[in-house]
Parts: structure tokens; C-alpha cells; sequence
């Protein structure tokens, strides 16, 4: 049995990904961090301060939701956000931070950080109001341009 296949031609060659080639600074950016794994922390942390970001981290999701709460406007750039978690799970913390009563909770970017990275997971977390999907374990070129775009986004 022999099988016989055309050869592709540029214009069939797969679609880029839609994220940037090119990543905005992001020194001195603040991330709020919710991870209440301590290795996956660590990393996420050892990552983000590369990039000269400073970050805050949230051993669970109830935490983090009161520390975006009580800071200050506009404080954090961006929020990543494991959706299992101990307390309340990453879905339910999304949605509070979308309805608080201040400007800035509309348009935070939101990224959710999961293993769970299905379409229907991706989709429970578009529709929770958050603005990214990043599967464990985390690729960090992927990192860096999920928060790239989703800070670029949120500054227009």
C-alpha cells in the first residue's frame, strides 16, 4: 500500500499564532499572582522578575481577591490566576474581581494559569471575563507574550 500526498505550498502552511512577535516592556510592570502550588509559584516568580516585573503572590484565590481589592487603582498590571485552588477556584475569583465597584476591574488583564486546557476550559474562562489562557506547565515565551498582548490590549 503506498500513500501519495501533493506537497504544500506556502499558502498552505499553518496559521501564525495570534500572539506578538514582539514584547512591550514590561519592566517594573506589578502582577498579582494567585498559586497555591509553592513550586509552580516559584517558577512563575523566577520567570516574571526576569522580565523585571515585580510580583505579588496569593497562596489561594480568596487572598488574592482581597489584595487586588484593597489595592490601590490601577496598581496591578495584571492578574494570573491558577483555577484550582483551595477556598474559591480561579472561575469564581474572575468573576468577583469583574464586579467589584472600581474602574480598573473591567479592564485588568486576567489570565488564567491551568492544566486544564481543554476548549471547554479555555471557554469557562473567556466567559468568567478573563483575557488569556496559559496551560501548565508554563512555556515562558508563551508566558511573556500572553501578558505582552493582554497588557498592550488593556492600555488602549
Amino acid at each position: 500500500m503506498q500513500l501519495h500526498f501533493e506537497e504544500a505550498g506556502s499558502s498552505d502552511a499553518p496559521l501564525q499564532d495570534a500572539l506578538p512577535n514582539q514584547l512591550i516592556d514590561m519592566t517594573g510592570r506589578k502582577i498579582l499572582l494567585c498559586e497555591d502550588n509553592s513550586l509552580n509559584s516559584e517558577i512563575a516568580v523566577a520567570l516574571l522578575k526576569d522580565k523585571g516585573m515585580s510580583v505579588t503572590v496569593a497562596e489561594n484565590v480568596k487572598v488574592g481577591l482581597d489584595e487586588f481589592s484593597n489595592s490601590a487603582e490601577g496598581e496591578y498590571d495584571a492578574v494570573l490566576m491558577d483555577i484550582r485552588m483551595p477556598v474559591m477556584d480561579g472561575i469564581e475569583a474572575a468573576e468577583a474581581i469583574r464586579s467589584l465597584d472600581r474602574p480598573d476591574a473591567g479592564t485588568v488583564p486576567i489570565i488564567a494559569m491551568s492544566a486544564d486546557a481543554f476548549a471547554d476550559d479555555i471557554l469557562r474562562c473567556e466567559n468568567a471575563g478573563m483575557n488569556g489562557h496559559i496551560a501548565k506547565p508554563v512555556n515562558p515565551d508563551i508566558l511573556y507574550q500572553t501578558l505582552s498582548k493582554a497588557m498592550s490590549d488593556s492600555r488602549k
